[in-house]
């Protein structure tokens, strides 16, 4: 005997082709949605494609919505971001594996304001020291993140992105 989940749960607002933010990747783009057989049950799932990292992640319908995944940004989300990143940086305290971990967890919310939290408090000036490799390496993905984003809700290329966002940095 074959299950189907009820049609109730089946109602997706996405559809092939939209933009969407999957919270632990990014910006991804839903590619399709399918009826896939798992044992004896059939389930509905968005096939979601993450062209930056390789990745493919297929999401069931019923969780679609406790998985994080969301519609882009808006604009007015966006311009938060933008002065989030234009503020002062918080001040480094305690030790960095517990910031790290405080970091990683913003990064992977796939918050834009929280992403540029990351961003503003880990960039570091041309007059500024160095960064460990570690702090390197988040602020690098969060940045990505970010910069991935803004190129999906302006639609510009990816490195029209990074220029704009690297000048927003620089003012601020």
């Amino acid at each position: 005997m074959t299950k189907t989940r009820s049609p109730a749960s089946n109602v997706v607002a996405f559809e092939p082709g939209d933009l969407v933010v999957y919270p632990s990747h990014g910006v991804a783009k839903v590619v399709n949605i399918e009826t896939q057989r798992v044992g004896a049950e059939e389930l509905r799932v968005l096939v979601v494609s993450l062209e930056a990292e390789r990745l493919t992640v297929r999401v069931p319908l019923h969780k679609v919505k406790t998985s994080g995944l969301r519609r882009l940004s808006s604009r007015k989300v966006m311009q938060s971001a933008f002065e989030t990143m234009k503020g002062r940086a918080s001040k480094s305290r305690g030790m960095w594996s517990r910031r790290a971990l405080e970091y990683a967890a913003k990064i992977k919310s796939g918050d834009l304001v929280t992403i540029a939290e990351v961003v503003r408090d880990l960039h570091r000036k041309d007059d500024q020291p160095e960064r460990s490799y570690s702090e390197r390496l988040i602020y690098e993905q969060a940045l990505d993140r970010m910069t991935r984003e803004v190129a999906a809700i302006e639609q510009l290329e990816f490195t029209a992105a990074t220029s704009k966002l690297e000048k927003l940095l620089k003012a601020a």
